[in-house]
């Protein structure tokens, strides 16, 4: 099975609320990664 992702690709972050979800997903929102939701685990 195969994951695409390309430019147009959205994300939604589980975890996002804990030390190292909030900082992987800074890193991925400075890449230019389209983060459009984000829950706790």
């Amino acid at each position: 099975m195969a994951i695409l992702v390309d430019r147009h690709t959205r994300l939604v972050v589980q975890g996002i609320t804990g030390r190292e979800g909030t900082f992987h997903t800074e890193q991925m929102l400075a890449y230019g990664t389209q983060v459009v939701a984000g829950v706790p685990p």
